[in-house]
């Protein structure tokens, strides 16, 4: 059987997903396979940086997340039985005007997945597991894609999200540059554990054995469970070979892991893709960048590598100039590059501590071809509209449209017609009159996924802006 459709995403994972619920809410028909026969189980990702709980926001899912989500709980670190440390670490923060969700909220990967597939069944969409893709063309004005499952799938663009191995990027030819660290090597798994308290992060380290942590799984009454391992060592995937390794680790007495629920090993790698994109095939997520886990971010940067190519594919899909999915890598890859050496960092310096840096609210994309003296993301906070109406930023950018601010009226036989959504030949944009200019200028235009894309005083340079988008 033969099927269209205008995007194909290859990869369920939290990229994959996140992509789709974009897509989704945009009308845009896409379909979203997965090799696995079910969703994948394990906590993997836990850590949800600001940024990332702002996009959830726009998607629609930060309620159902913060429902089960919590901070991080406190370090307590031992060396064998002696606690020898303990700390935070994430600095306390606070609730402000520009940034409503400021602290770093753990939630296992294996919810946050799901809670993205609730939204897109809400939209209509769903996973079609146990579907690998098994080979694919392209031409000049879409992709083939067979699956295994003897499906012939034609697309117009191809999204490959499908993880730090992507048979895509290895088919595609496009390199994969960094380094794989066989010496550095972890055990992870999710566990029960009886007898120990959930109030801390738990931490032994022991002299000749290794490392060991506990992290109390929010909203579940599991612990994920690191542990270094040793060059040569082979591990098993066992309940037994837990509790030995605990045993050996902790040296406590009346603690014991009980259940072994789900288990993997992973060695440190430190990768980033050639290319983001090979013509009518685009990689995002793990597939172009893997970090080493300290930091949380690399779930998080692929699920904004999702954000900033859902709403250029659909105006492309509209009609845009083809040349706008191009800044797709122009903008993503050096977000990647700056994200990834700060996890390397982090990882060698075995530092525990996080701060602004890793909460991925200062990256910008400034200096880009889409950034007309703009480029920095907009902050939440109170507005005041020409009307005397208070308004909060984050209501007014909110959806899937492009948000024009300005103390002016603009007229409707320009380029960008005040009030409500009117269909143009170009963006849908809501354009709102304010109290006075925003950012100083008379005209200031914010993207989809809320960056300044202009910054203008000039009519005509906005609207070349927007024949350009």
């Amino acid at each position: 059987m033969n099927e269209t459709t205008d995007v194909l995403i290859v990869g369920a994972g939290p990229t994959g997903l996140t992509l789709a619920v974009d897509l989704a809410r945009r009308n845009i028909s896409c379909r979203v396979v997965d090799q696995a026969p079910e969703s994948a189980g394990g906590s993997k990702g836990k850590g949800l940086q600001p940024r990332t709980q702002e996009v959830f926001d726009d998607l629609g899912v930060i309620g159902p997340v913060l429902a089960t989500a919590t901070p991080y709980p406190s370090l307590r670190v031992r060396l064998g039985r002696v606690p020898i440390w303990q700390a935070r670490m994430h600095k306390p923060a606070s609730v402000t005007d520009a940034v409503p969700y400021p602290t770093v909220m753990m939630h296992p990967q294996w919810r946050t997945e799901a809670v993205l597939r609730e939204r897109l069944a809400e939209l209509g969409a769903k996973v079609e597991y146990g579907a690998a893709l098994v080979d694919f063309d392209q031409d000049a004005h879409g992709v083939t894609a067979r699956l295994s499952r003897g499906e012939t799938v034609r697309a117009r663009y191809l999204v490959a999200a499908d993880g730090g191995r992507s048979p895509v990027r290895k088919a595609l030819g496009i390199g994969f540059s960094g380094e794989t660290r066989e010496e550095e090597r972890m055990a992870l798994a999710d566990v029960r554990v009886e007898g120990l308290g959930r109030e801390h992060i738990h931490v032994w380290v022991r002299p000749g054995k290794g490392m060991l942590a506990l992290y109390p799984m929010a909203g579940t009454d599991t612990f994920q469970l690191l542990a270094t391992l040793k060059p040569g060592v082979e591990p098993e995937q066992t309940l037994s070979w837990y509790q030995r390794t605990f045993a050996e680790r902790s040296m406590v007495r009346g603690v014991r892991v009980t259940e072994l629920l789900w288990s993997s090993f992973y060695r440190v790698n430190i990768r980033l893709a050639d290319h983001y994109r090979s013509g009518r095939v685009f990689l995002a997520g793990d597939a172009v960048h893997v970090h080493p886990p300290t930091g949380g971010q690399g779930l998080n940067t692929g699920v904004q590598d999702a954000y900033n190519l859902g709403w250029k594919l659909a105006r492309v899909l509209a009609g845009a100039s083809e040349g706008l999915l191009d800044t797709y890598e122009e903008e993503r890859r050096p977000v990647a590059a700056r994200v990834l050496g700060l996890s390397v960092d982090l990882h060698d310096k075995k530092s525990y501590k996080r701060d602004e840096e890793t909460y991925q609210l200062s990256l910008s994309y400034r200096g880009g071809s889409l950034a007309r003296r703009g480029g920095e993301r907009v902050p939440d906070g109170p507005l005041r509209l020409a009307d005397g109406t208070r308004v909060r930023m984050f209501d007014l950018l909110r959806g899937s449209h492009f948000t024009l601010l300005s103390p002016e009226p603009v007229p409707t036989s320009g380029p960008v017609p005040m009030s409500e959504p009117v269909p143009t030949s170009g963006p849908e944009v809501r354009a709102y009159r304010t109290a006075e200019p925003y950012g100083g200028e008379r005209y200031t235009l914010v993207r989809p996924d809320g960056y300044v894309g202009i910054a203008t005083s000039s009519a005509e340079e906005l609207a070349a802006y927007l024949a350009m988008v």
